[in-house]
């Protein structure tokens, strides 16, 4: 009668170290400050943001891909770029996707910064908005082996299509074990940069068949924040580690697929443009009517209890760029010690981004920055890691569901408490849209500043919020 409680007990804790190992250390050390403003540095300002669109869904700025004579048939029996009405065989790619000419001239078809950057929000396409219904819990690794595997069956070994596809091959097979997380809805950006970068040599930045730093097995991840706000911002990313020049640490995505550093200064060429995009890119406007009076008392108590580190808005507006520490802002805090544990950080100091001119660099820091709010009611769901669904539970936090489900529909979107229309469950499962804030990195605790209101009084700041 006795085995029954032992074996559960012993097969929780296998399942316990199985989804929890590699997790990166805590690091105890506090910052002797409570908020660190982030200076900002020079960016490009000869830009063209026309140019820069054209470059995100034209350019070849990931420099390798699969032949596109291997999957034409396949794609242009329908038009399928509905969204950016593109012409040539980029009418036939996905938003997505593009297709462009290989260094040997070669055709071939890889994916774009929409992938994450494009969200889809009551059933329409967003560019700059996260894509919050990405879901990569599913491995790539047979995939890419399989995509590897195809290329060579059908082109051979000495063949331009294989010289087009071999760089992208490589880093595909070495990134995809990588990238699967174990929560819907959230972006592995970090290690794939972190996976491909490990496999570059930092001075010219080609590829390198053993790994120079460790990666943790975890897989931590994030919400996708938007583009829009970039330009408000003094460093990127939400623990402000992405320093320097922007026009370098927009162009991570490229790492999956260019062969050198060569192909790196051509590229980043085009991200000046994209930089200039950045700076013209508005957020959505509200689509539905506002209480115009109970946003302007919104307006006060944001002022009064937001903007010191969210700043304020109007056309006077000013965004500080602050950084709050851990143990203030009290959020999730796996993905910050990860990074400041990460091999990346000096890979990336010593490498082509930061001693080549203007230079980019990793500085991070133990805390999340606070972002601007511009546009904020589309950007469901909530906090670095995507973990609460709406702003009522935002500025609520006994309301916070531990785990809350959501349909794949993007019409499903609460304008009232603003977010993601949800359902509570109470456990977990693999299958479905769950997502849960017991696992590790996906706590939804912290920011708990809209405690102190009443429930009139968030209501009156979320109508504020829709304004923004």
């Amino acid at each position: 009668m006795r085995k029954a409680p032992i074996l559960l007990s012993i097969a929780a804790a296998t399942i316990a170290c199985t989804t929890y190992k590699g997790l990166p250390p805590v690091l105890q050390e506090q910052p002797n400050w409570r908020t660190l403003g982030v200076p900002a540095t020079p960016q490009p300002l000869d830009g063209n943001p026309d140019a820069g669109l054209h470059f995100l869904i034209y350019g070849n700025y990931l420099g390798s891909g699969v032949p596109w004579g291997m999957i034409q048939k396949r794609l242009t029996k329908r038009v399928q770029d509905t969204m950016w009405q593109r012409t040539g065989p980029n009418a036939y790619a996905p938003y997505m996707m593009n297709v462009f000419e290989a260094a040997n001239g070669v055709p071939v078809l890889n994916g774009n910064c929409f992938t994450c950057h494009a969200g889809e929000l009551q059933g329409r396409l967003i560019p700059g908005l996260g894509n919050s219904f990405s879901d990569y819990r599913k491995s790539l690794k047979p995939l890419a082996e399989m995509t590897n595997l195809g290329v060579k069956l059908k082109y051979g070994k000495h063949s331009p299509e294989r010289a087009a596809f071999q760089d992208f091959g490589n880093y595909f097979r070495k990134m995809a074990p990588y990238i699967r997380t174990n929560q819907p809805g959230t972006n592995p950006a970090f290690r794939l940069a972190e996976a491909c970068m490990m496999h570059r040599n930092p001075d010219d930045l080609t590829f390198r068949p053993e790994p120079l730093y460790n990666m943790y097995a975890y897989p931590v991840a994030t919400d996708v924040p938007p583009l829009w706000n970039v330009k408000k911002k003094h460093a990127l990313y939400y623990n402000a580690i992405g320093r320097g020049d922007f026009s370098k640490l927009v162009f991570q995505a490229s790492v999956l697929g260019i062969p050198d550093s060569a192909a790196a200064r051509q590229a980043i060429q085009g991200f000046k443009d994209v930089v200039a995009w950045l700076q013209k890119l508005q957020p959505p406007p509200y689509p539905a009517g506002i209480d115009e009076p109970l946003a302007a008392q919104g307006k006060l108590l944001f002022e009064e209890h937001c903007s010191k580190c969210h700043g304020t808005y109007g056309p006077d507006g000013t965004y500080p760029n602050k950084v709050v520490a851990l143990d203030v802002v009290k959020t999730d805090p796996l993905y910050v010690h990860y990074i400041l544990s990460s091999g990346i950080v000096q890979w990336y100091n010593n490498s082509w981004f930061a001693r080549s001119e203007p230079p980019s660099w990793f500085e991070p820091l133990p805390g999340y920055i606070a972002p601007p709010l511009d546009g904020i009611w589309a950007t469901a769901p909530y906090l670095h890691n995507g973990s609460v669904p709406t702003l009522e539970a935002l500025l609520n936090s006994s309301s916070r569901p531990t785990r809350w489900q959501r349909s794949g529909n993007s019409y499903d979107y609460d304008l009232e408490r603003v977010g993601w229309q949800y359902i509570e469950a109470k456990k977990s499962r693999k299958k479905g849209w769950l997502y849960d804030t017991t696992l590790p990195g996906y706590g939804n605790q912290g920011h708990t500043f809209g405690d102190v209101l009443t429930d009139a009084q968030r209501r009156a700041v979320i109508e504020y919020l829709k304004t923004l």
